[in-house]
């Protein structure tokens, strides 16, 4: 997993659970590893595998990461709850929405069916080339001011009776 905020890589062990809804972050795991947190517009209940309260009350935050596997990336939007062991559970709508190929025998998840939203366009590369090219573009905008005051100065210098190169 992969902060959106600061690109800082985090390691998780994610599992892939048929009987859970969504997609969830445990909540010590977050504040370890300091996500940032985005607030809910409203709380969502929700209930443990076996129909009790989480012990961690309401969901009333998020956090959204990009998630590498393999090859495979993508940004995700998780709910921020209490899971205990695990850091991560991607449910599923996560598990219908790609239909990854899992080998029980051997625990291999390939993700050979993801849709082309997921798949095909790397979201993840291309925000940072357009940062990494508005930042360029910023650099090149100040050198260009850079000269033309320069030029501007030089201008005036010379029209003082310098020499245009510096004097006065």
């Amino acid at each position: 997993m992969e902060k959106v905020d600061t690109h800082e890589g985090v390691t998780v062990k994610v599992l892939l659970d048929s009987r859970a809804t969504g997609m969830f972050a445990d909540r010590k795991f977050v504040e370890k590893n300091g996500f940032k947190l985005e607030k809910l517009e409203r709380a969502v209940r929700i209930k443990n595998v076996d129909r009790t309260e989480n012990s961690g009350g309401m969901v009333t935050h998020e956090i959204e990461c990009n998630v590498y596997y393999k090859g495979h990336v993508e940004r995700m939007q998780l709910d921020v709850c209490d899971l205990g062991r695990m850091g991560v559970i991607s449910g599923m709508l996560w598990l219908a929405a790609h239909n990854p190929e899992i080998d029980w025998e051997k625990g291999e998840v390939k993700m050979t069916r993801c849709p082309p939203l997921y798949g095909k366009r790397d979201k993840v590369r291309k925000d940072k080339e357009e940062r990494e090219a508005a930042r360029k573009r910023q650099a090149r905008k100040i050198e260009e001011e850079k000269a033309i005051n320069w030029a501007a100065d030089e201008k005036e210098d010379w029209e003082r009776g310098g020499n245009g190169v510096g004097s006065s």
